[in-house]
This record gives C-alpha cells, structure tokens and sequence, in this order.
C-alpha cells in the first residue's frame, strides 16, 4: 500500500522467493526528482526493515536515493519460522535475485548502486559483493558481523557437536545468550521500540540460526581478501564481530 512520507513516496509488497515462500520487500522513493542512486538495506539478525530501518531509509530518499529493503525469510513480515536461518546461502540467493530484478529495470539499468549492511545484513552485504563482484558500486557496513574476535571463538570441538545437533534438533532455542535486545540497543527509547515491534524477535537463537552465523562468520574471516571495493575493503578491516558489541 503507497503512502507518502513528506516528499517520499514508500510503498511495500510481497514477492515470492525460489522457494515458493513469500518475502515481504518495500521501497522509499523520492518524489519530485530522479533517483541519484540505488540503495539496498540488509537487515540485522532478527530485525526487519519497514519499520527499524525506516527513519534511514526517509534520510536517505529525502537526499535522492531510492531505496530498498527485502525481509529475510524467518524475519520481519516475511514467511518461515521466526527467526530462523536454515541455510545462510538462502539468505543470500532470496536477497541477490529480488536486488537485481531491480536494478536491471529499464529505468534503474544506469544508477549506481550500494548496499546498506548493520550486524548480521553486513555479513549479507559482504556475501552479495563476492556472489556478483562487478556489480556493486559500494557499500556501508556497520558493525559487520565478518570476524569473531579470539576471545569469543568457540574451540573446535564445540562447534564439531553444534553441528551434530543441528541434524536433530534445528529450531531449538537453546543457545545461551544474554538478553538480545539490552545488548544490541544503548539507547533506551531505541530498545522500547525494538520490544513493542512484533516483528523483531527476541528469543533465543535457534541452534540452526546459531551455527549458520558461526560458520558465515568464520567464512568471511578466512576471506577477507576477496573484498574487491575499497569501500568494503577499509570498512571491514577494522571491525571485529563481537556480541556483546554488535547491533543485533
């Protein structure tokens, strides 16, 4: 359903994924001018985009760019148990095919474009680049989860037994964690939204979720190399995953 925001015109649908599930996706675009560029957010775990993302998103229409956000299955509005990541490289195709049936519309084939990564939608972010090198411009990655530092990285032996686990029991929300909320959020007004948004989840992680975080992070650790943009490649560098640290 469009609406308009000030001069933004924000709209929002769902589109199925090669899975046969429905996503939701919404756009803001600006009104009055032609968008400068293009800018794709990747939300953080257990977050979603139309509503945690959207004073950035009106921020940046508001200064010419279009923009656009894809909620991951198991999150936000879109279908599958919440969340929950079966398969990080899910994740990733759900996320390149609707970005790119984008950008390849006739009237977006000449805008640069960019995508827009906090916590876990970094990790995405960095992923998409190194699916489809050549065809992102750039990028902004805050807090990306790419790196756990050593004083946190699990031993060898105990993501051996996470791993036999997940084959019995996948959704289970037994991973030990503090409060994820008090720990992404410093800003009470901020964790009072976050816990009155009914679609942000606040569990804890499912034993699947956890270990796809684990191994995409330690992936990335060992690849960083590959980063080709500079943009990817000084923002990275210089930031370790952390949990007590990171957005969410």
């Amino acid at each position: 359903m469009a609406r308009e925001i000030g001069n933004v015109m924000y709209d929002e649908e769902f589109v199925l994924n090669s899975r046969g599930l429905k996503l939701f996706a919404c756009k803001w675009i600006p009104m009055n001018q032609e968008p400068k560029a293009l800018v794709f957010i990747c939300h953080g775990y257990g977050m979603e985009c139309s509503i945690t993302m959207n004073s950035t998103a009106i921020r940046l229409a508001k200064a010419g760019y279009a923009v656009y956000g894809l909620d991951y299955e198991g999150h936000g509005k879109s279908a599958g148990l919440q969340g929950y990541v079966e398969n990080m490289d899910y994740v990733i195709n759900d996320c390149s095919s609707h970005f790119t049936s984008i950008c390849e519309k006739q009237e977006n084939k000449e805008k640069m474009r960019y995508l827009l990564g906090e916590s876990m939608g970094g990790a995405v972010a960095l992923l998409l680049h190194r699916k489809k090198p050549d065809f992102w411009d750039g990028a902004v990655l805050v807090a990306p989860m790419c790196k756990i530092a050593d004083d946190v990285k699990p031993p060898q032996f105990v993501i051996t037994i996470l791993r036999k686990l997940c084959s019995i029991i996948p959704t289970w929300k037994i991973i030990p964690t503090k409060d994820i909320v008090d720990i992404a959020f410093k800003v009470p007004e901020v964790r009072q939204q976050v816990r009155e948004n009914p679609y942000c989840y606040k569990g804890k992680p499912r034993l699947k979720t956890g270990h796809e975080l684990l191994r995409t992070s330690l992936d990335l650790e060992q690849r960083l190399q590959e980063v080709s943009l500079p943009e990817l490649k000084k923002i990275t560098l210089r930031l370790l995953y952390r949990p007590h640290a990171n957005k969410s």
